[in-house]
């Protein structure tokens, strides 16, 4: 019966999505939205309708998703985009990140939060959902300089984030009762520094390797093979699988000289994957951390706008970028999900005296920015494509 329920869950959801993405080319809402509000319609807070089973497998079908995009957006991060924007790429992300930090920190301790709970939110706030960015960009089909900016931008966010996020840990730990042995600034180096080695470990063998039996042109089978291997590597390592997943993307696009286009085959079945992911994370939302949002979940709310439109608006001017970007930059970084949820926990599970505070403000932000993010990033990306950032 199990097995029946599902199967019959996982054919329902595929069609839905298939649906969905008709439904998103004649309406303004972007079809991760509209994934995440059948989510929702069907979810715990809906009609009830998808079993258990299928959502306590919700981490794996993430991880899967999330992998993905990761391969994809390593994938963009080439020396042709980088000799072109390459200065813009780094100044906007970097300051995106540090920017939303600052006044999400701030913000919280003027809303009456603890410095410790304000430092880790603000860290968390950096970070931007890669899955909805790229959907969304996908969906749009429009290739410009602001969307692959965009791309390549989001990439190394989550690279920021993960660092900010680190010294976060390693300050609180500093002044907490519940700090550990050990330097958790060098747990975060050995974290990141891990996820990079692992991904350059098989990306460099798999760029000569790969691309031999159809010659130039990876196969999915090998395509996907790198991927769950890559995954299923990090979670034994116990480092990030999308950071590393990210470094053996960009590794394999930037050494395999013999590949024509190295990701071709994988873009054409990360969507199923995805429609999953939306839809059970749609149905996994509960509203009902909305009602306890309060003051500070406010404060998280509009210092995270502010933190990313001001600081890679500022990181776009420096980099003297065509006044579109410098506009609509940091609009379309707002998606938040899977990466600031996994802080999130990472941080509920070092100071469990924080959790409770923590996980209501991360869980209730995510669902106002999921819902709302992918319709900014899409508005983004329709102003900036009539502009001159097209090529």
């Amino acid at each position: 019966m199990h097995n029946a329920e599902f199967l019959i869950t996982l054919g329902a959801i595929l069609l839905a999505g298939l649906a969905t993405d008709v439904l998103g080319r004649k309406t303004l809402l972007p079809r991760v939205t509209l994934l995440l509000l059948f989510g929702i319609a069907i979810g715990g807070e809906g009609l009830n309708l998808i079993p258990e089973l299928f959502v306590d497998r919700f981490d794996l079908i993430g991880n899967m998703a999330l992998l993905m995009i990761g391969f994809l957006l390593g994938g963009k991060l080439t020396p042709d985009i980088f000799r072109k924007s390459g200065r813009a790429i780094v100044l906007i992300s970097l300051l995106g990140a540090t920017f939303t930090t600052l006044l999400v920190t701030a913000g919280m301790l003027a809303s009456g939060s603890g410095i410790e709970i304000a430092l880790l939110a603000g860290c968390i706030a950096s970070a931007t959902a890669p899955a909805a960015t790229v959907d969304t960009v996908l969906e749009s089909g429009r290739e410009t300089t602001f969307t692959r900016i965009l791309l390549s931008v989001v990439a190394l966010d989550d690279i920021w984030g993960l660092l900010l996020f680190s010294g976060g840990i390693a300050a609180v730990s500093a002044f907490s009762s519940s700090a550990i042995q050990g330097s958790p600034l060098l747990e975060a180096l050995r974290h990141i520094g891990g996820s990079i080695a692992l991904g350059a470990a098989i990306g460099i063998p798999a760029a000569i390797l790969t691309g031999r039996i159809r010659p130039g042109q990876p196969m999915l089978t090998e395509a996907l093979g790198l991927v769950f291997l890559c995954g299923g590597l990090a979670d034994y390592f116990n480092v990030s699988f999308l950071l590393a997943s990210m470094t053996m993307g960009m590794v394999i696009a930037n050494t395999a000289k013999h590949h024509d286009y190295p990701f071709h085959e994988i873009e054409g079945i990360e969507w199923p994957f995805m429609v999953i992911f939306f839809v059970v994370a749609g149905a996994s939302l509960e509203f009902s951390a909305l009602s306890a949002i309060g003051i500070a979940g406010i404060a998280y709310i509009l210092c995270r706008t502010a933190g990313k439109i001001t600081g890679s608006a500022i990181g776009a001017l420096a980099a003297d970028t065509q006044p579109a970007v410098r506009l609509w930059i940091g609009l379309a970084m707002l998606p938040q999900a899977g990466v600031a949820m996994g802080m999130a926990l990472a941080a509920a599970s070092r100071f469990p005296e924080y959790r409770q505070s923590i996980l209501a403000i991360i869980i209730s932000t995510t669902v106002f920015f999921e819902l709302t993010g992918p319709l900014l990033t899409r508005l983004a990306i329709t102003k900036t494509s009539g502009s001159n950032t097209k090529e």
